[in-house]
């Protein structure tokens, strides 16, 4: 699955988390301050944020932009060379920091409609107070400066997917490619035939959402998570627990990871019955396909106890998604007023305004959101894993390892059924 497209995925993948790591701490810690000695100082602590697309064009970010691209050809130029003989490395590693660098400016431009909120809401809120000095025109100077940032984004949004498609697709080749050329080994597995075709396809689309998600979400916390930090300080009091510094950064946290650990307790078996599922579904095709051709196949007791483990694993799996659906939903409810439930003391005592809370709630709901990343996809994740069962099956067959036991008693099966059908008369 890995290896066909990455080179060496255990090392790509944990150098690539290592480098990028030290990238984002040295340019927090004293990165972002190199830029000075080129000519390009990062803004005073309190300047006025920008909310138009010059934001795109100061200083910090051409700085950013040199920083990001140092560092990216650093480890693209290593891997190049590291790995020469691997037939898709372009795609799999230029193509990754494309995909990454894109999804992190998409992310810049959700933080520039954040500072655009704050002008906005205070606007909405003066004007609907009746308070003097307020024209059309100041509406909609903010509303043309909207859009431009919003077709930006919508830009943006489509050249990353457009890419990301082929790049995915460019997987799935590599996939298939390698597994053809392992066929003799891999044609006895049973169901051979969809998991090159039909499993390949499944994990390549089924790994673009969630791939782009995860990457999107690690980029909301490093784009959001400063200024939720800077925003706790107009929040000096919570309920019930008090004062609490950085209150916001923490609340975002905590909840998170309960809504986190909630979901993968009670979701703890759907994996391994979304696999089995598949597993018994292919049993009943597989003999279904093999009666159109031969009489003595598909006969009635054979496939009423076929389509009933096909009907006792789905009931099964509708009374764990019950309950599994049950604790997400109420999860769900409770996360729409968790914030402004928090926030209670701090809008009682006129510490925000409209558009400041407006900020705050975007970026509390950004960073909440990236933290719950295994909520919002787990039913995704348990669909992936289970077609990672499979093609890890495939896998083994290749580097000659034991077979998984239920692949194991499909083989026997087919023997004897092979044996029988040589002794009949």
């Amino acid at each position: 699955m890995f290896q066909s497209f990455f080179p060496k995925p255990k090392l790509f993948f944990s150098s690539f988390v290592v480098w990028t790591l030290l990238s984002v701490l040295v340019w927090y810690f004293f990165g972002e301050q190199m830029g000075t000695a080129i000519g390009l100082p990062p803004p005073p602590a309190d300047a006025e944020p920008i909310i138009n697309l010059t934001f795109f064009l100061t200083n910090s970010y051409l700085w950013f932009y040199i920083y990001a691209a140092v560092w990216s050809l650093a480890f693209g130029l290593f891997w190049r060379f590291y790995a020469k003989d691997h037939p898709w490395r372009f795609w799999s590693i230029w193509g990754t920091m494309f995909i990454i660098f894109t999804t992190y400016f998409d992310v810049q431009v959700s933080v520039l409609l954040n500072n655009w909120r704050r002008p906005f809401g205070d606007l909405l809120q003066n004007a609907l107070q009746g308070k003097p000095g307020i024209t059309t025109g100041d509406f909609y100077s903010l509303m043309i400066t909207f859009w431009s940032i919003a077709f930006l984004n919508v830009f943006v949004f489509v050249i990353v997917r457009f890419f990301v498609s082929h790049y995915i697709f460019r997987w799935r080749t590599a996939m298939n490619e390698y597994y053809m050329s392992k066929w003799q080994k891999l044609r006895h597995i049973e169901g051979a035939s969809q998991r090159v075709q039909e499993d390949t396809m499944r994990f390549a689309s089924t790994f673009e959402g969630l791939g782009v998600s995860l990457i999107d979400a690690v980029m909301n916390l490093i784009a959001f998570l400063p200024i939720l930090f800077v925003l706790s300080s107009y929040v000096t009091e919570l309920p019930i627990i008090g004062a609490v510094p950085h209150s916001l950064f923490w609340l975002a946290l905590i909840w998170s990871v309960f809504g986190t650990a909630l979901l993968a307790l009670v979701g703890i078996k759907l994996p391994g019955l979304e696999f089995r599922n598949q597993r018994v579904e292919a049993a009943y095709r597989k003999e279904l396909v093999y009666g159109e051709d031969n009489a003595n196949r598909a006969q009635p007791l054979t496939i009423a106890e076929l389509f009933s483990n096909v009907r006792k694993n789905y009931f099964r799996l509708y009374f764990h998604y019950t309950y599994f659906n049950l604790a997400r939903s109420f999860y769900g409810q409770a996360d729409a007023l968790f914030l402004i439930f928090m926030l209670v003391p701090t809008i009682v005592a006129v510490k925000i305004t409209y558009g400041i809370y407006q900020q705050i709630a975007t970026a509390f709901g950004q960073v909440s959101n990236s933290f719950q990343y295994l909520v919002n996809v787990w039913p995704t994740i348990v669909e992936l894993l289970s077609i990672h069962k499979r093609l890890r099956a495939f896998e083994a067959a290749i580097d000659n390892e034991p077979l998984p036991e239920i692949d194991q008693r499909y083989l026997e099966r087919e023997a004897d059924e092979g044996e029988m059908g040589a002794n009949r008369p």
